[in-house]
């Protein structure tokens, strides 16, 4: 290229660059709020991405190979609008000026489903930073399960912008951790270096040394001084992409919002410019200053080079796939129905059944159930935060995956929170069914993580054990006692809590079925064990009759106290009154059946009793305000659980007394 091409292209790529730092502002500025100052100071780094470096399709947003960009600072995401507009995604400039109105694409946050292109959802700081670390820990296993010879058909990368506050939040701790740990070559991180958080410079909370702690967690850091500088950010991200063996941080020192009246302080972070302001900035980096929402021809055809370009990769990876099937026609075949989401027909039939003779805690349940599917639902892939030996969730005859990446175990250390937010990355990323298991009462940890996992309506599983004071003496630290109730109020979120083996199953095979988020309640201690015939077909319907004497009251529970109120119906028999029994593995299931069915199992005007051992809130919406609820509205203790539970009146006798006096009323 000639000195006087390349001073062209220059010129090119600024007012490329500058439109999309414009659509950011005019879209700030048109809704009143927003964030300006880092869409001014990053859009470089997105137009280097998405005009040149990216391997992705504006024309199929969804196409398997595609590199992931992640926007974990996504308050900055009048930027991505921008980007994905101007590379030809179905996002028309009428939504970027609705951004942040009421029906848009284009909410204030980035949100999974809304605008093509949007990979995760993210504003909580750091969990866009999480998911990324699971996206980039998906791609290597499919890669390593399906990649054969030449044929690379999973090959991409994840690329994230982030901020400081991303990576002050633990959560970054905890992942990028992990990352270095198990070596995600493929993981790019671009930290966007302008020393400014809301409250004023980094330097009132933020200190450390980002490099040498990047560096410790075994990643390749580089940095750049000049955010302005396409040459050195391209050579950069090039030497990332070069590191195969350690994920890479980039680290930009770049201007919050740059040509702004306010550039350089907290001043720009937050809030719309306003009118003297925008007119100023406009000028200062030689915009049109009576024009909003404006691309230059020159630059909307440089940058649907995009597209072009997005769509010759995508056509080459197809021809590479159509040889690839014919090669090899049974992993091609597997790899085509796992990314569809589409299980193996009569996969079900692998679901046990569990004799009636034996007791059996429901997390041995649940580790019987993926044994029993291992093969046959390859797409399963997780595991615990440093506890497989207590939750169960392990796959005994699958190496780990730290040792080898086409193996479905992820020992995800103590690091609860950074491990559900890697798994709603794995399930946005597509392929896989992913799972992380902790204690229940752990649940607090990553209670965020779970919110994000319904707000997207991903396929993540968390499977918890250890369920109810009933763990025993551990304690109340680490007996669950609100955190039922609490999840189930997150909508989209399915709650399951089975009461035996035969239930546990036929959860699972829910959990598999339903494609959205849920998580598992289970016991440590064995318990009875109900009829499959009964129980698997039952739970399916989220509550169910395990058996009647009649209906002077109706006995509901969930989990362990399905086998105590089921006692309890013995002993009211004994004294005259005749009580069916209910079971109610998962409150949003029923919530989902017809009228008809809800009236029958539980008609009105019968008198009610649940019993849970966790908290009451929540229970007055099926037994009604003259029904009664026995629970626990205060911590557990530390006892042996039979004691425990006994003594804090999760017991036959408190559930005859009380259905006594529901009946006499």
């Amino acid at each position: 290229m000639s000195e006087q091409q390349d001073l062209k292209q220059q010129e090119l790529d600024q007012l490329s660059i500058n439109a999309l730092r414009f659509l950011a502002v005019d879209q700030v500025e048109k809704a009143k709020s927003g964030h300006p100052g880092a869409p001014l100071g990053c859009s470089p780094i997105a137009y280097l991405l998405y005009h040149k470096i990216m391997k992705h399709d504006p024309s199929d947003p969804k196409w398997i190979d595609r590199d992931r960009f992640i926007l974990s600072n996504g308050h900055a995401s009048a930027l991505l609008y921008g980007a994905l507009h101007l590379s030809g995604y179905d996002l028309p400039m009428s939504q970027l000026e609705q951004f942040r109105q009421w029906g848009s694409h284009t909410p204030g946050h980035p949100e999974y489903g809304e605008a093509p292109g949007v990979e995760v959802t993210t504003g909580p700081l750091g969990q866009g930073l999480g998911m990324a670390v699971g996206i980039a820990t998906a791609e290597r296993h499919l890669a390593a399960v399906y990649n054969r010879d030449t044929y690379n058909i999973v090959d991409h990368h994840t690329y994230v912008l982030c901020g400081d506050g991303d990576l002050m939040e633990g959560i970054s701790h905890e992942v990028s951790s992990l990352a270095g740990t198990l070596a995600l070559g493929k993981l790019i991180v671009l930290y966007d270096d302008n020393l400014i958080s809301l409250d004023g410079p980094t330097e009132l909370s933020f200190t450390e040394d980002v490099t040498k702690r990047f560096e410790a967690y075994h990643w390749h850091v580089q940095h750049v001084a000049d955010g302005n500088d396409l040459v050195a950010i391209e050579d950069a991200i090039m030497k990332a992409k070069a590191e195969t063996t350690k994920p890479s941080l980039i680290r930009v020192r770049t201007v919050i919002g740059y040509g702004s009246p306010k550039a350089g302080t907290n001043k720009v972070h937050g809030e719309a410019l306003g009118p003297e302001a925008t007119k100023e900035t406009k000028k200062n980096l030689g915009w049109p200053e009576d024009k909003s929402f404006y691309v230059p021809d020159e630059a909307r055809k440089n940058w649907d080079k995009a597209k072009l370009r997005g769509k010759d990769a995508h056509a080459e990876w197809d021809a590479e796939f159509a040889e690839y099937a014919k090669a090899y026609p049974e992993p091609s075949a597997e790899f085509v129905r796992t990314i569809s989401a589409k299980l193996a027909d009569g996969w079900e039939k692998k679901i046990p059944t569990f004799p009636t003779d034996k007791p059996m805690a429901t997390r041995n349940a649940g580790q019987a159930v993926m044994q029993a599917i291992e093969k046959v639902v390859p797409e399963l892939f997780g595991g615990a935060a440093d506890l497989t030996a207590s939750t169960k969730t392990i796959f005994k005859d699958s190496p780990s995956f730290h040792v080898d990446p086409a193996g479905r175990n992820v020992f995800f250390g103590v690091r609860e929170f950074g491990m559900c937010a890697m798994v709603n990355g794995m399930a946005a990323h597509g392929g896989l069914i992913p799972f992380g298991s902790t204690f229940f009462t752990f649940s607090d940890y990553c209670r965020s993580a779970l919110r994000m996992a319904a707000l997207m309506s991903v396929h993540s599983l968390f499977i918890f054990t250890h369920d109810s004071v009933g763990l025993g003496e551990d304690g109340p630290t680490h007996q669950p006692i609100e955190h039922l109730m609490s999840l189930r109020a997150i909508p989209q979120l399915t709650d399951f809590r089975p009461a035996d083996a035969n239930e546990t199953a036929s959860c699972w095979q829910l959990a598999l079925e339903r494609k959205s988020p849920s998580f598992m309640a289970l016991s440590r201690q064995d318990l009875p064990t109900i009829d499959a015939g009964v129980a698997q077909a039952g739970a399916r319907k989220g509550a169910y009759e395990v058996s009647s004497n009649g209906k002077d009251i109706i006995l509901i529970a969930t989990g362990s106290e399905v086998s105590l109120i089921v006692k309890a119906a013995e002993e009211l028999k004994a004294a005259g009154i005749n009580a069916t029994v209910v079971s109610m593995p998962s409150f949003k299931i029923y919530d989902e059946q017809d009228d008809a069915y809800k009236a029958k199992l539980m008609p009105e005007g019968t008198p009610k009793l649940a019993v849970e051992a966790g908290a009451t809130l929540g229970w007055y919406k099926y037994v009604g305000h003259n029904g009664g609820v026995i629970g626990l509205d205060r911590f557990g203790a530390s006892a042996p659980g039979p004691i425990a539970l006994d003594k804090l009146g999760i017991n036959v006798a408190n559930v005859v007394a009380h259905a006594k006096k529901l009946v006499k009323k």
